[in-house]
């Protein structure tokens, strides 16, 4: 079974990017992983402050992932598997595919204007080293467009 892998936030891109897996994934009898990534504070507050900024980051990225599993699930009725991990986005991607040797496709969306992305930007420069195909979704397609190339 094919798996694909989606890097989830609040971004218009990464939903584009949700959907082309959504629809490959139907169309190949596959399912969905997404990963919502959690950065960690750049700052140290006293211990009980940055606990609580961490654990609201945390819930904040529980529930974009979920969000997005909703939508998927109400799509495709397939409900995909989810994981939010905390730390530098390149290195729990990394981690996260070495982890779940089954996925078959890293799915990222790219900005419609501008540069592409840090993600984009970091795994399209070393995409011949990861273990999966990388495939970059851009920000300027319409849902009928994804739709008609996945």
């Amino acid at each position: 079974m094919r798996v694909y892998l989606v890097i989830i936030d609040e971004t218009e891109e990464a939903r584009l990017a949700l959907r082309f897996a959504a629809r490959r994934a139907a169309d190949t009898g596959g399912a969905v992983h997404i990963l919502a990534l959690v950065p960690r504070q750049q700052f140290s507050a006293f211990g009980g402050v940055q606990a609580t900024i961490e654990e609201e980051a945390r819930d904040r990225a529980e529930v974009l992932a979920n969000s997005a599993a909703g939508t998927l699930f109400s799509e495709s009725g397939k409900m995909p598997q989810i994981a939010v991990r905390v730390g530098d986005g390149h290195g729990v991607i990394k981690e996260y595919l070495e982890e779940h040797t089954e996925v078959a496709a890293l799915v990222l969306g790219a900005a419609a204007e501008g540069a592409p992305g840090p993600l984009v930007t970091h795994f399209s420069a070393g995409a011949g080293t990861l273990p999966c195909p990388l495939f970059i979704v851009p920000g300027s397609l319409t849902d009928e467009q994804i739709d008609r190339l996945s």
